[in-house]
């Protein structure tokens, strides 16, 4: 499979192994760990879940709402399809969360590792943050020397830019290192984060029509 979809695959997994879910509860959450400015979209959400009802990794249960009813209107229930995790995917999810190569230290896929890092062993922890911390040194490195190959014949904007990922690249080699110092004591992160302050764009409407088939 596919790095992304890999990553989404361990999304959905680790969000049902928490609770089940319809789909448009799902795909608002699944779009929080896949990272700010980042949208998914259903054409990529149901086929995976398609897939995994398949690798019998899910099951279905419908739920029943009542519809309204007034002039015009047929009285009546409409089902809603909700999402549960089946034995098996309960042990694909303690497979995934569980490995620590290469791939877990990804840029498409570190975030969703992060994100279920509770349900993570320690020693799998430190890996992954280790691994990550490697390979964005080893990147700041590469754009450090291309920079000082280059820097006369680039423009002001684009010096910009290259400063602007270099600067990024090394906040969050910082934020690794501490992390990684929490690990090896046995702390786990201490900060709070003002949900109102880091709120996306994304809004909690009511699901479309397209959302109630799920």
């Amino acid at each position: 499979m596919a790095k992304r979809g890999a990553a989404l695959e361990l999304a959905v997994l680790g969000l049902l192994h928490e609770a089940p879910m319809h789909g448009y509860e799902l795909r608002k959450r699944v779009t929080g760990l896949l990272g700010w400015g980042r949208v998914l979209s259903y054409g990529s959400l149901y086929p995976c879940l398609k897939q995994m009802l398949r690798d019998g990794l899910l099951c279905e249960d419908t739920t029943y709402l009542d519809l309204p009813v007034g002039p015009g209107a047929r009285g009546g229930r409409r089902g809603k399809i909700v999402y549960k995790l089946t034995a098996d995917g309960k042990e694909r999810f303690a497979t995934l969360v569980s490995a620590a190569g290469p791939s877990a230290w990804e840029d498409d896929s570190f975030g969703v590792r992060f994100a279920f890092f509770a349900a993570t062993s320690r020693e799998t922890r430190l890996r992954i943050l280790e691994g990550r911390r490697s390979r964005l040194e080893e990147r700041l490195e590469g754009v450090r020397a291309t920079l000082a190959r280059s820097r006369e014949r680039l423009d002001a904007y684009t010096l910009e830019l290259q400063r602007h990922g270099l600067e990024s690249g090394e906040h969050e080699v910082r934020w690794l290192t501490e992390l990684i110092d929490s690990e090896r004591v046995d702390r786990a992160p201490s900060r709070t984060i003002d949900v109102q302050e880091t709120s996306t764009s994304s809004t909690d409407g009511q699901p479309s029509s397209a959302d109630n088939r799920e």
